[in-house]
C-alpha cells in the first residue's frame, strides 16, 4: 500500500534538492556530534591498528597526525558546504550543484563503495570479537556471527531515525567514554612501569617502548605505505554532512559539530595510539586482535570474577555496531538522493511510513552480506580484503568533497553566491594539498597494499580496475535517465512514494 508526501515549500534554484524532501526532523545537536565521531572510531582503531603498530612502530604516530590533518580540511570544507546548504544528499548534492550530475553520480557510487565494503569490514571485526569467547566460537564460525552483526544494524536502521539517533548516540557515548578510560588508565601505567608481560614475552609500560627501537624500527616506508589503512580509520566523518538533512536547526548545530568532531578525533585517534605505543613494544602487537584486548588481558584485571578483556571486548563490540549502524543510515540517504536524480535504480528512492529510505538501506545490507561469505570463505583475511576495497571509495569521497568545495569556492570568488561566515580558511591551496595526498596514497594502495597478504593485494589490483569499469559502464547506463528538474524548485509536483 502507498501514499505520498508532499514536497517541502517552495525554494529557489540552489537552495533544495527534491531528493531531500520527505525526511523527518529529529536529530539533536547531540546526536549529530555522536554520529560524527560514532561513525568515524570504529573497526580502523579498534582492530586495524593492531597490526600496522607491528608494522610500523611508534612512527604510526606520524600517519595518524598527517592524515587527521588531511580529514580535518575535508571536514571544514564538508561544514561550510553544509551551512550554504543542508542536505541529506550531502557530498552528492554539492557535487551536482558545483561539477554537475557526473560528479554527483561518482561521489554517491564511491561512497556505496566505502560502506559496502565497510560494512564487510565492520561485520567481520564484531564477528573476531564474539570468537574471542570460546563458548561462541564453538557456537557459530565467524561467517554466521557476521550474518547477526549485519541484520541487528540492518533492524535499527529500518525501525525510524528517531531510533537510530538515540542508539548511535548511546554507542558512542560508550565508546568515547571507553577510550578516555582506557587512556586515563594507561597514563597511570606508564607512570608506574606497570608489568604487562605475557605469553612469554617480557614487557613493562614506558617511554623506553619508543626510545628502545625509536619511531621507525622497520624504516621509513612502512610508515607511508600503512597510510592507506589510517585513511580508513578517518573516514565516516562525513556522515555529520547526510544528518544535516534530518537536523531541526543545522545552521546551528553544524559549527558546533565540525568544530568539536575535529579536535575530539585527532585526540582520540593521534592520543590512543600515542599511549599504546608507550605500553608495549609495537612488535608485540599482532593482526587480528585489538590492542585494547591485548594490553588489558596483560594486566589481568578482575572485576567481581570477570576479566577486564571481556569487558573491553563487550565495549569494543558496540563500538564497532556504531560504526556499521551509521554506515547503513548514511548509505541509505545517499542513494536515496541519487535514485530521485535518477543515477541510482529509482526503486532505491522509496520510503518508508517511518519516513526511513528501506529500499537504499537493504540493497547496502544485501551487498555487505557478502562479507558473511568471505568470512567463511577466508576468515582470517576477510577484514584486509575490506578495507582495501573500502579505502578506494573513501578516496573517491573525500576528493570530491574537495573538489566540490573547490567549485563553490570558485563561484563565491565570481559572486554567484556567498560564502557562510563558517567556512575553510586557506581554500583552495589546502584543497589541492589534500587533493595530492590523496593521489599519492591512491598510487600507494595499487603498488604496495596495505596488508600482504595474497588475498587483499588482489583486491586492490583487481577490484580498483573493475571498479573503474563498473562506474563508467554504469555511467552510460543511467545518463539518459537523468531528472534535470532534481535540482529546480523541490516544489516541482513530484511526489515521494512511501510504502
Amino acid at each position: 500500500m502507498s501514499s505520498t508526501l508532499d514536497a517541502p515549500p517552495a525554494a529557489p534554484r540552489g537552495s533544495g534538492d527534491s531528493g531531500d524532501a520527505g525526511y523527518a526532523k529529529h536529530l539533536k545537536n547531540r546526536h549529530i556530534q555522536m554520529i560524527g565521531i560514532g561513525g568515524a572510531i570504529g573497526s580502523g582503531l579498534f582492530m586495524g591498528s593492531a597490526g600496522r603498530l607491528h608494522s610500523a612502530g611508534p612512527s604510526l604516530i606520524f600517519a595518524y597526525a598527517i592524515c587527521g590533518a588531511v580529514a580535518m580540511i575535508v571536514v571544514r570544507a564538508l561544514g561550510e558546504m553544509v551551512l550554504y546548504r543542508p542536505s541529506s544528499g550531502a557530498f552528492v548534492s554539492y557535487s551536482r550543484e558545483f561539477i554537475g550530475e557526473k560528479g554527483a553520480y561518482a561521489a554517491g557510487w564511491f561512497h556505496f563503495t566505502n560502506w559496502a565494503f565497510t560494512l564487510i569490514a565492520d561485520s567481520t571485526v564484531i564477528a573476531s570479537f564474539l570468537i574471542f569467547w570460546s563458548p561462541l566460537k564453538d557456537a557459530l564460525p565467524q561467517g554466521g556471527w557476521a550474518a547477526i552483526a549485519l541484520v541487528t544494524a540492518l533492524a535499527i536502521n529500518l525501525i525510524g531515525v528517531k531510533l537510530f539517533g538515540e542508539m548511535e548516540f548511546w554507542f558512542s557515548a560508550i565508546k568515547v567514554g571507553t577510550i578516555i578510560l582506557f587512556m586515563l588508565a594507561s597514563i597511570y601505567f606508564i607512570i608506574v612501569g606497570q608489568d604487562l608481560s605475557g605469553g612469554g614475552k617480557p614487557a613493562s609500560a614506558g617511554v623506553h617502548n619508543i626510545t628502545d627501537s625509536g619511531f621507525f624500527p622497520n624504516g621509513v616506508s612502512p610508515m607511508f605505505t600503512l597510510l592507506t589503512g589510517v585513511i580508513f580509520a578517518y573516514a565516516a566523518m562525513e556522515l555529520i554532512g547526510v544528518a544535516a538533512g534530518e537536523t531541526e536547526d543545522p545552521r546551528e548545530v553544524m559549527p558546533k559539530a565540525v568544530r568539536s568532531v575535529l579536535w575530539r578525533i585527532l585526540i582520540f585517534y593521534v592520543g590512543t595510539i600515542t599511549v599504546l605505543c608507550f605500553l608495549l613494544p609495537t612488535a608485540q602487537y599482532k593482526q587480528g586482535e585489538s590492542p585494547f584486548v591485548t594490553v588489558l588481558d596483560r594486566v589481568g584485571f578482575h572485576v567481581g570474577g570477570v576479566r577486564m578483556a571481556d569487558i573491553m571486548n563487550v565495549v569494543l563490540i558496540s563500538a564497532v555496531a556504531s560504526s556499521m549502524n551509521s554506515g547503513l543510515y548514511s548509505t541509505g540517504r545517499v542513494l536515496r538522493s541519487m535514485a530521485v536524480a535518477g543515477t541510482a535504480p529509482r526503486i532505491l528512492g522509496k520510503m518508508s511510513r517511518t519516513q526511513v529510505p528501506y529500499a537504499a538501506i537493504l540493497a547496502t545490507a544485501a551487498f555487505g552480506a557478502i562479507g558473511v561469505v568471505i568470512n567463511f570463505k577466508w576468515p582470517s583475511h576477510a577484514f584486509e580484503i575490506a578495507l582495501e576495497v573500502a579505502t578506494l571509495g573513501i578516496i573517491g569521497v573525500l576528493s570530491m568533497i574537495l573538489i566540490s568545495h573547490m567549485m563553490m569556492v570558485r563561484k563565491a570568488a565570481r559572486g554567484e553566491l556567498e560564502r557562510p561566515d563558517f567556512r575553510l580558511k586557506g581554500a583552495p591551496a589546502l584543497n589541492i594539498i589534500a587533493l595530492v595526498f590523496l593521489a599519492a596514497v591512491l598510487v600507494l594502495i595499487v603498488i604496495d597494499p596495505t596488508d600482504s597478504s595474497p588475498e587483499s593485494a588482489a583486491a586492490v589490483r583487481f577490484g580498483g580496475p573493475i571498479l573503474v569499469l563498473l562506474l563508467v559502464g554504469g555511467w552510460f547506463l543511467v545518463r539518459n535517465r537523468i531528472d534535470a528538474a532534481v535540482f529546480d524548485d523541490i516544489d516541482d509536483g513530484d511526489e515521494y512514494v512511501t510504502s
